[in-house]
């Protein structure tokens, strides 16, 4: 399986992430995170693999986060409509995504990359 990288290529985190990627040379399958939004199907196999509560998984740093309100909304919301809200755009999604044979991890954390690359 290569190594899938989603990205925002504006986001300075995202770009931060591919230079250590590449200082690690690290073979990547690139994907635009707005371009190519992550499917229902992809973000329900990606969370279930990482373990990681859903709501890691939202950018709440981002604009769209927060003009849709979706601080108070989350928790009224059950795992579907989240998944659903999170497909419908690529900028609510946490990034970068690194996905593996050993794992997915959204955002940036080196030490979490280096055990899913190694």
């Amino acid at each position: 399986m290569k190594n899938v990288f989603l990205e925002y290529p504006k986001c300075s985190t995202c770009q931060k992430a591919k230079k250590w990627l590449q200082e690690e040379n690290i073979e990547i399958e690139e994907r635009h995170i707005v371009e190519n939004n992550p499917t229902k199907q992809e973000l329900k196999k990606w969370i279930a693999t990482s373990q990681m509560d859903i709501k890691k998984w939202f950018n709440t740093s981002g604009l769209k986060y927060k003009e849709l309100g979706l601080k108070d909304k989350l928790e009224s919301m059950n795992e579907e409509e989240k998944i659903a809200i999170l497909a419908s755009d690529g900028m609510l999604v946490k990034r970068p995504i690194l996905i593996t044979a050993k794992g997915v991890c959204p955002g940036f954390r080196e030490e979490v990359w280096e055990k899913l690359l190694k």
